[in-house]
């Protein structure tokens, strides 16, 4: 083989190496290419998840608001009760002195 019919040769197998590797990247970004309604959908799922994330925290910050008065109002009510039986006790103790009173002011009597 000559020197020009081996540098043909070469030349021809580059040629149709780079045809190839055109042709594969051609289908490779045929095929890999997003619509563009797919982008259209992307980002309006984007839009959705983003106001979902935002409807979450707002949900988020009145559970929590929300945690905070009950448990304020829980505190009160424990005081309240804690006072109302303070005082029963108070009453059924008094009451407790005036029928001793009374059972020995009639026994006395």
């Amino acid at each position: 083989m000559s020197r020009f019919e081996f540098v043909l040769a070469t030349a021809i197998i580059l040629f149709v190496a780079f045809c190839m590797g055109w042709f594969a990247n051609w289908l490779l970004h045929r095929f890999t290419r997003v619509a563009a309604d797919d982008v259209a959908q992307l980002d309006r799922m984007s839009q959705e998840l983003h106001e979902a994330e935002e409807t979450r925290d707002q949900a988020i910050t009145y559970l929590q608001q929300r945690e905070a008065e009950l448990t304020n109002q829980l505190s009160q009510t424990e005081a309240e009760l804690r006072a109302a039986m303070d005082g029963l006790r108070d009453a059924r103790h008094e009451a407790e002195e005036m029928r001793a009173y009374i059972e020995s002011q009639r026994a006395g009597g």
